[in-house]
């Protein structure tokens, strides 16, 4: 059964010193946005933000990044399958976010059509969700002060 919580992972990859970013194009909508999904009933977010990205990238990491922004998303926009076990007074459901370094190639689930990896500002410029920039703006000042 669907948690009321939804996961967004930011997969990222260190090259010759560079950070680029994978952004995924969406299979039933024309737009661009991070490694997205709903978590399962007894999950933690972390457990199904590493579920999430093997079942839509085929990635696996043991470098995640559990990161501060958080982000409330209508729960209209989940389907009525998954909301009606839900309280029926759930209007929003709380989105939280982490990055991951990905050293596996990615494999696309049926998902997504492609995807790119970008530098920051490419990968900023191509989202489409506030929430997606946030987390990205978040998990590339992380990254760099690590570097």
């Amino acid at each position: 059964m669907r948690s009321a919580f939804q996961i967004l992972a930011i997969p990222y990859q260190i090259i010759d010193g560079s950070l680029f970013y994978c952004v995924f194009h969406r299979a039933d909508f024309n737009q661009w946005q991070f490694i997205a999904g709903g978590g399962e009933e007894g999950e933690t977010s972390l457990e199904a933000a590493k579920r999430e990205t093997f079942e839509e990238s085929g990635a696996q990491s043991d470098k995640w990044v559990e990161l501060k922004s958080l982000s409330y998303i209508p729960a209209e926009v989940i389907s009525e399958k998954h909301r009606k076990y839900w309280r029926k007074d759930t209007y929003v459901i709380p989105e939280y976010t982490f990055g991951f370094e990905c050293k596996d190639d990615i494999k696309l689930s049926r998902e997504h059509t492609e995807f790119v990896w970008l530098n920051y500002d490419e990968a900023l410029k191509k989202l489409k969700w506030d929430s997606n920039r946030t987390a990205l703006y978040e998990l590339n000042c992380r990254l760099k002060v690590r570097q």
